[in-house]
């Protein structure tokens, strides 16, 4: 059965960030994943994991300046000193948080700019985060993310993400497969995981859900998620599947998806 991890970033919006911890304990869940907790000192969201029997499953590097429409700096040529930085960052409040997944966002780039270049910087800091991480025993992730929720983002699809784990060959480096992101890309999502899941030199680290087309509850939507959670199950993935969507309306009522897997 997969462990489900509430994304705080996205569901409990009724509730402040803080108090939306209780909430998802409340409702059944044992892990939460957010994308980023910088605007909290890492002692108080250690205190709200422990005060409700959670763990933390994943959360982002610092990506660049968020407000302005970053979306990641791993593939921004001339950002490599904030981009190690940002690993520093992250790997510091995961020290305090206890998760042992990270995720590097890769940033946006233009048409007119060039590609090969942006790649170049990717791996090069890439491989740095890999290495940083490990001594922590901390796990990298990358996520392909669409380009009609983010237009520009540098990495897409799932064998472009494997592609670049391959090139860097660290063992904590994996691809983070947001269901969500793939189906709206390249679908074709169960071959996929069958493919990517049992890979020798990256696989998957992480994986995130939501309804397809409106990112709203799982089961929303055009996508079998029953047959996906248990497909997940028999390829032996252990790690949690977070639930990264925008609830339709209030997000507890909206769990009845969730009651057979708790």
């Amino acid at each position: 059965m997969p462990s489900f991890a509430a994304n705080l970033t996205m569901m409990y919006p009724e509730h402040a960030f803080l108090d939306r911890f209780a909430a998802a304990s409340s409702d059944g869940f044992k892990a939460v994943e957010f994308l980023f907790p910088y605007d909290f000192a890492a002692s108080e969201i250690e205190r709200r994991l422990k005060d409700n029997g959670l763990t933390q499953a994943l959360f982002n590097a610092p990506p660049g300046d968020w407000s302005k429409g970053e979306r990641g700096i791993a593939s921004l040529p001339g950002r490599e000193k904030e981009f190690k930085e940002s690993v520093a960052k992250g790997l510091e409040y995961a020290a305090v948080l206890g998760n042992k997944k990270l995720h590097v966002m890769a940033g946006l780039i233009a048409p007119d700019q060039p590609r090969e270049q942006h790649r170049a910087v990717y791996l090069k800091n890439l491989e740095y985060a890999a290495k940083e991480a490990e001594k922590a025993g901390i796990g990298i992730v990358i996520e392909p993310i669409n380009t009609r929720d983010i237009p520009g983002f540098f990495l897409n699809r799932q064998d472009e993400a494997q592609a670049v784990c391959d090139a860097i060959a660290a063992p904590n480096l994996q691809v983070q497969f947001d269901i969500y992101h793939c189906q709206i890309v390249e679908g074709d999502i169960a071959i996929k995981l069958k493919r990517d899941m049992t890979r020798p030199n990256a696989g998957i680290g992480h994986i995130q859900i939501a309804g397809v087309p409106d990112r709203h509850e799982p089961d929303i939507g055009e996508l079998n998620y029953p047959y996906l959670f248990e497909l997940i199950d028999s390829l032996g993935y252990e790690g949690f599947v977070g639930c990264e969507y925008k609830p339709k309306t209030n997000t507890s009522e909206g769990l009845g998806w969730l009651k057979p897997y708790l």
